[in-house]
């Protein structure tokens, strides 16, 4: 019996010494500051030590915009084909379409924002960084389309590296098919509002991105055309340090808000009731 319990006064020992499993830690790629993986994610992936907004998948995004079971996808099974048989275009599409679960870079599709019906457009940056190949603007233009002729608005979520250079010219014609859709959209006496996320740059921001009659962002994101750089290259000057963020845009102008996570869902729903375009149902309207 004394050796029964010495072995259970030492396993007791052992397991009380054992260190507890920690819980995953985020740590923040702009303030370097670690938080619990779940904090972080409680709060729709944002810092709370410097309110850094990360990136987030066009699944989570949906989620916090549009209300619960409202979404109706359009062109589901709409993707890029290999136009130039560019070396390794089709295996790396086919790669990401099971690592992402999506066919391309966008969704667009139908849906209530707290009770406004609405066209939604989001890309997805985790897919070839949201590049704009043939089916990206062919998606797009769709939606603004059918927006047009059922007389709804459109919120687009824009997140880019801008054209896929893998489709060549074909992946610059969207710029302008796109911003064509747009035109007739507004002749229509329509909304579109874009909302600039990390990043939007390059050709999506030189055409549909920059187009909504009203233009928000998250807090600090990335927005322009070509590089720091190579603009720095070319004019031989430095630029300012918070160049090309969201807040240095809205200071020339170029922005009309930007708007944090947690309340961006009920700026959009305010904004779409200010413009005429009341709940349908009171479903939505938590």
């Amino acid at each position: 019996m004394a050796l029964e319990d010495l072995f259970k006064t030492v396993t007791k020992r052992f397991n009380d010494d054992a260190p507890e499993e920690q819980e995953h830690m985020f740590k923040c790629p702009r303030c370097q500051q670690s938080v619990p993986e779940s904090q972080f994610q409680e709060l729709n992936k944002v810092c709370p030590k410097c309110n850094y907004h990360a990136r987030l998948t066009a699944a989570e995004r949906l989620r916090l915009t549009a209300d619960a079971g409202s979404f109706v996808e359009y062109d589901t099974d709409l993707c890029s084909a290999d136009p130039l048989h560019f070396p390794g275009y089709a295996q790396k599409v086919e790669s990401l379409q099971a690592l992402t679960g999506l066919r391309d870079a966008v969704i667009t599709g139908e849906c209530t924002i707290k009770g406004s019906r609405t066209v939604l457009i989001i890309m997805d940056s985790h897919f070839m960084m949201a590049s704009m190949g043939s089916a990206v603007g062919e998606k797009i233009t769709r939606a603004i389309e059918t927006a047009t002729e059922k007389g709804l608005p459109v919120v687009a979520f824009t997140a880019s590296g801008g054209a896929r250079m893998q489709e060549g010219i074909l992946s610059l014609m969207q710029m302008a098919k796109t911003s064509g859709a747009v035109a007739r959209h507004g002749e229509a006496g329509l909304l579109y509002m874009t909302v600039m996320t990390d990043p939007t740059t390059g050709g999506v921001t030189a055409s549909f991105a920059s187009l909504g009659d009203i233009i928000l962002a998250e807090p600090k994101v990335l927005i322009g055309f070509a590089g720091r750089r190579v603009i720095e290259g070319t004019i031989h000057q430095r630029l300012p340090d918070n160049f090309q963020l969201a807040e240095f845009l809205q200071e020339k102008g170029f922005l009309d808000m930007i708007v944090e996570r947690r309340s961006m869902r009920s700026v959009l729903s305010h904004l779409l009731k200010l413009h005429g375009y009341e709940k349908e149902t009171s479903a939505g309207g938590a």
